[in-house]
């Protein structure tokens, strides 16, 4: 026969152990500070750009790239997107990246000299005003 002192359920293990809703806590607490940091330097960057002056300068390609990013969605479809830098060089040897449009980038060759244009971090345009040989 069964005692009334045999319970095969505590009260106090019932639910999920507690190092879970550590680890739990732990995981979303980070997720929502990554997300949070992202969206406060996101519009930090913004308003740097905001304020700061549209500057005109000498410059020189001197180097381009692509950033691919794919993602995959459920099932086979996956879709990717495409980012175009370009680096330029100003007189006084200061490099700077900047990210322009896809037509923009077929543009620029590496070599190429001319007028940039910036506001920030933010590409307002350039204009070539030719190449510069193998000797710089």
């Amino acid at each position: 026969m069964i005692s009334d002192e045999f319970v095969p359920f505590d009260q106090l293990s019932s639910g999920p152990p507690t190092i879970f809703i550590v680890f739990f806590a732990l995981i979303a607490t980070t997720v929502v500070a990554v997300f949070a940091f992202t969206i406060v330097k996101g519009v930090a960057q913004w308003r740097s750009n905001q304020a700061a002056p549209l500057r005109s300068t000498e410059a020189l390609v001197v180097s381009r790239r692509t950033d691919v990013t794919r993602r995959s969605h459920e099932g086979a479809s996956s879709s990717s997107s495409t980012s175009y830098f370009v680096t330029f060089e100003e007189p006084s040897g200061e490099r700077r990246e900047l990210r322009v449009s896809g037509p923009d980038y077929g543009l620029f060759a590496e070599g190429d000299r001319g007028h940039l244009m910036h506001q920030g971090t933010r590409y307002k345009g350039f204009t070539r005003q030719g190449a510069v040989s193998d000797g710089r």
